[in-house]
C-alpha cells in the first residue's frame, strides 16, 4: 500500500467522518492558517464563525499583529506562541502541534487549512516533483530546493484537513509555462480530494479594490460535496488592461476539450470565473471607503516630522460615517472604533505634493511627469521675470530642476505613479507599498499626498479597530500581502454551507455575520 492509499484508508476509516461528526455536534470548524500574514484569511473565517487555531507567519511585524488581533482574546501565554514568528519550511506539522497550548493530536484538530505560498515558492515545481510528496511525504525533506508549496503539501498530509483554500496571484495559473494550481489540484485529487480552482475579484465581494487572485479549493470526499466558489455581490466593469492580464494567465487553464485532446489532463479542475449580472450594486468606491476619515494637511505646512511613523496619535472622526461601507469598517464585530483610528499616517514627500494637486484622477507617472515639467517652466518663467534664471546645463539649473521633477524614466515606469479615482474601486494594493506609496495618489487635490496606512487598510477590507505592530514601512507590507478579509468571508461562508455544523453552530455564524 502506497503513503497515498495509506492517507485514503484514514479516510475510510472514519477519521474525516469523525472530523465532520463533531462539527456536527458542537459547531466547531478549526482552522490553521498558514503563510498567515497579518491575518486577513482568519479574520474573515474568525467573522464566519470558525475557530482560528492558530496560523504560521516567518516576519516578525506580521506575526505580532497576527497574535494580537486574531487571538486578542487569548492569554498572555497563549498569545505569545502565536506571536511567535515560524519559518514553514522549518516547522514540522507534529512539534508545531505538540508545541501549541491548545492541540493535542497533529490529524485530529485541523478541519480546514488555509493560506497562500509566495509565488517565489513555484520556481522549481512541477508535475512530478509534487507526485514526489503524493508518493513519500518526507520526499522534501531530502530535496535541497526545500520548496514551501511541497511544505504545505506536507502539512495537507499530517493534519489531514476536511477542507483546503489555497490562495495566489493570476500568474501561478501560467507560471514559466506550468499550471501549478492544476498540477496541485492533481496531487490533492490523488489524496482523496476534490479541488477546484478559479480567479476571484475583491471589487465583486465588497471590497473597494480591483485585487484579482486565485484561489483553489478542496473538499475531501467524504465531506460528500462539490467545490463551489461565492457568487458576486457587486458589479464593476473591469478595465481593459485586467482582461488582458486573464487572458495571459489562463493560457495554460484546461478545459473540456482540451482535456479531451490530452489524455494526460483527465479532469477539469477549472472553476468558470464568477462574473457578476450589472443589475447588483455597484462596487464601492475610494471614496465610500475612505472619505469619512479625517483630511491630512500638515504636510503641506510642513509640519509632518522625518523618521519612522509610530501609531500613537489619534485621529478623531470628523463626523459619522458616510458609507455602508464605512459603517462597516467602523462597526466590525470585535474591532469596533468610535473615537477615530492611530495609524491614519502618510509618507513625508514635499517635492511631489504640487505635482499630486494638479494630476487628474486616473492619471499615471508619463502625465505626472508632464505636470511636473510644467511646474518646472513656470519657476524658469518666475525666475527670468526676477531676473535670475540659471543657464540650461548648468549645476544650478540641474539642481532646480531635480527640486521638481521626478527622475523616473516615463518609458520604464509608465505605472509607477497613479492617482486614485474616487468614483471607482482602486488598484491592487501591493506589498511595494513599504517602499512607496505613488501607486495610490489621493484623489482629493487639496490634500494632495499619497494615501496614510489606515486608508490602505481600509481599502484592503481591514476593520478600523485592527492594529498593526511596528512603524509605517511594516505595515504597509502587511497590508499589501494580506487577503481582504471581506473576500476570505464570503469564501468561509460559502464553504460554511456544505460543512455539517450544528444548529447551535448555524446559529452563532448568523449572528456574526449579520452584526
Amino acid at each position: 500500500m502506497t503513503p497515498v492509499d495509506d492517507f485514503k484508508a484514514v479516510g475510510e476509516d472514519g477519521l474525516i467522518r469523525n472530523k465532520l461528526d463533531r462539527m456536527r455536534q458542537t459547531g466547531e470548524m478549526r482552522v490553521l492558517d498558514l503563510f498567515a500574514g497579518c491575518g486577513g484569511l482568519s479574520l474573515g473565517f474568525e467573522t464566519a464563525g470558525y475557530e482560528i487555531v492558530g496560523g504560521i507567519e516567518k516576519n516578525d511585524y506580521a506575526a505580532s499583529t497576527y497574535a494580537e488581533n486574531i487571538h486578542r482574546e487569548a492569554s498572555s501565554a497563549v498569545k505569545k506562541f502565536h506571536s511567535k514568528a515560524r519559518d514553514i519550511s522549518e516547522v514540522d506539522p507534529e512539534e508545531y502541534v505538540e508545541e501549541h497550548p491548545n492541540l493535542n493530536e497533529v490529524g485530529r484538530d485541523v478541519d480546514v487549512l488555509v493560506g497562500g505560498p509566495p509565488c517565489q515558492a513555484y520556481t522549481r515545481v512541477g508535475r512530478a516533483k509534487l507526485r514526489d510528496v503524493a508518493e513519500d511525504p518526507e520526499a522534501f525533506l531530502n530535496d535541497p530546493r526545500s520548496n514551501l508549496y511541497l511544505q504545505y503539501l506536507e502539512f495537507v498530509q499530517k493534519t489531514k484537513p476536511a477542507v483546503i483554500l489555497i490562495e495566489n496571484v493570476p500568474d501561478i495559473l501560467n507560471y514559466d509555462g506550468h499550471n501549478i494550481a492544476r498540477e496541485v489540484a492533481e496531487v490533492l485529487d490523488e489524496l482523496g480530494y476534490s479541488p477546484r480552482y478559479t480567479l476571484l475579484n475583491a471589487s465583486y465581494y465588497g471590497v473597494p479594490q480591483m485585487r484579482e487572485r486565485m484561489f483553489l479549493l478542496a473538499y475531501h470526499e467524504d465531506v460528500a460535496a462539490d467545490p463551489e466558489f461565492p457568487e458576486p455581490t457587486h458589479y464593476h466593469e473591469l478595465p481593459s488592461g485586467y482582461q488582458g492580464s486573464r487572458d495571459v494567465a489562463l493560457q495554460e487553464v484546461e478545459t473540456p476539450q482540451t482535456t479531451l485532446e490530452d489524455p494526460t489532463r483527465k479532469k477539469t479542475y477549472f472553476s468558470p470565473i464568477p462574473e457578476p449580472e450589472d443589475d447588483l450594486p455597484s462596487a464601492v468606491t475610494a471614496h465610500e471607503a475612505i472619505g469619512d476619515l479625517p483630511e491630512i494637511t500638515r504636510h503641506l505646512r510642513g509640519e509632518l516630522e522625518r523618521g519612522a511613523r509610530r501609531f500613537d496619535d489619534l485621529s478623531p472622526y470628523p463626523g459619522s460615517s458616510h458609507s455602508d461601507y464605512a459603517e462597516k469598517m467602523r462597526n466590525w464585530p470585535g474591532f469596533e472604533s468610535s473615537d477615530g483610528v492611530w495609524d491614519h499616517t502618510i509618507r513625508n514627500l514635499p517635492r511631489d505634493y504640487p505635482i499630486f494637486r494638479r494630476m487628474n484622477e486616473g492619471d499615471e507617472y508619463p502625465a505626472a511627469h508632464e505636470h511636473a515639467m510644467d511646474l518646472f517652466r513656470e519657476k524658469l518663467q518666475e525666475l527670468e521675470e526676477q531676473g535670475e534664471r540659471p543657464e540650461p546645463g548648468s549645476e544650478e539649473y540641474e539642481e532646480l530642476k531635480d527640486s521638481i521633477v521626478p527622475p523616473y524614466s516615463t518609458d520604464k515606469f509608465p505605472n509607477k505613479w497613479w492617482k486614485m479615482e474616487r468614483d471607482n474601486p482602486v488598484r491592487t494594493l501591493m506589498a511595494h507599498l513599504q517602499k512607496d506609496s505613488y501607486t495610490h495618489i489621493h484623489y482629493d487635490d487639496e490634500q494632495a499626498r499619497t494615501l496614510s496606512v489606515r486608508e490602505g487598510a481600509r481599502l484592503q477590507s481591514f476593520p478600523d479597530g485592527f492594529e498593526f505592530e511596528g512603524t509605517m514601512n511594516p505595515a504597509f507590507r502587511q497590508i499589501g500581502n494580506a487577503v481582504p478579509p471581506l473576500l476570505a468571508l464570503s469564501l468561509a461562508t460559502k464553504i460554511s454551507e456544505v460543512l455539517p455544523v450544528s444548529d447551535d453552530g448555524k446559529s452563532r455564524h448568523k449572528k456574526v455575520h449579520s452584526a
